[in-house]
């Protein structure tokens, strides 16, 4: 069976159904909010596009044909061309392009896509491009560039980065060890639901004793509780643990061989992200809570030997969180 034969029917298929799902919640959004056909129609078919560069690092038999059959600078620029389409598609169509934006968006993708191209692999630079992902996700970068009439569409921008950093990291790094895709295994499920259960007392304790519970629930709110879990899953999770345990933590424990050290130090970097998490800077309350799940997250990292397991504890807290607080 030939590479293209073992990834292209999921692939096909994942992308058959995602474009149903998206573009029937796209038509339900627009027709509720009452956006005009001609506003909507190039959002959705710029998510539609997102979504499908959004699949390719998921798939290990794509990253590795990749990897394998394409130079690093025509990989590099593919990447980058990628990432500027959606954006350029919905801007030129809604009349909200901007030369500068453009090119304040065009200067972040081409340091992140031919980062690895110019130079070669080091602690201090794999630190470097690591920080600027962080940055650009956590500050309001995207928030100045996808501007729209239309309310968070900025979350295009911040997919777009998400795909593009772990294809660079995947592809052009040849990161290993991160067990990067979208279904956890059988395995992965029992090692993140136990390390949730662990997290529970003591979480619920911290979020208690700080004030942060919330213990009234819509009929709504548990309606929509799975579709949280799996935007919680695919999205949230999974950059932030991909970024925390599959690259700063396994690259600690690399650098300093000393695993135990190397997830106290992910875990408190990764509370320390969550500074900036609304209302607003600094967040002291969900930085301690983030350290705290960073710590439970970490170990089932570590006992999975990849990122899956891990970002079923997250999404589970998360989903909690958003119940609970």
């Amino acid at each position: 069976m030939t590479a293209r034969r073992d990834w292209a029917p999921g692939f096909i298929l994942a992308i058959v159904i995602g474009w149903t799902l998206l573009g029937a919640a796209g038509v339900y959004y627009a027709r509720l909010k009452s956006i005009p056909a001609a506003l909507a129609a190039p959002l959705v078919a710029a998510f539609l596009i997102e979504y499908v560069f959004y699949l390719v690092p998921g798939f290990p038999r794509i990253r590795e044909w990749l990897a394998d059959n394409v130079a690093k600078r025509k990989l590099a620029l593919g990447l980058a061309v990628s990432a500027m389409a959606p954006y350029l598609l919905y801007s030129l169509a809604t009349g909200e392009f901007r030369l500068v934006l453009a090119a304040r968006l065009a200067a972040l993708v081409l340091v992140i896509s031919f980062w690895y191209v110019f130079r070669r692999p080091s602690p201090a630079g794999d630190l470097a491009v690591l920080a600027l992902f962080a940055v650009a996700m956590a500050t309001k970068f995207f928030r100045q560039i996808y501007i729209s009439e239309v309310s968070q569409i900025s979350v295009l921008g911040q997919l777009m980065l998400i795909r593009l950093f772990a294809s660079v990291m995947l592809i052009l790094r040849r990161v290993q060890g991160t067990e990067f895709a979208f279904l956890p295994t059988t395995n992965d499920w029992k090692i993140g639901l136990r390390n949730f259960l662990w997290f529970l007392p003591l979480g619920l304790a911290v979020w208690a004793g700080l004030g942060m519970l919330r213990l009234q629930t819509s009929r709504m709110e548990l309606v929509v509780l799975p579709l949280r879990f799996l935007g919680m899953l695919w999205v949230v999770a999974l950059w932030e643990e991909f970024a925390a345990r599959g690259l700063l933590q396994q690259w600690l424990s690399d650098w300093t061989r000393r695993p135990n050290l190397a997830l106290i130090l992910a875990s408190t970097v990764f509370g320390f992200g969550h500074l900036w998490f609304p209302p607003g800077y600094p967040n002291w309350k969900m930085a301690l809570v983030a350290t705290l799940l960073g710590w439970f997250c970490g170990r089932a990292y570590n006992e999975a030997g990849g990122i899956r397991a891990a970002m079923v504890t997250h999404a589970l807290v998360a989903t909690l969180r958003t119940v609970l607080s």
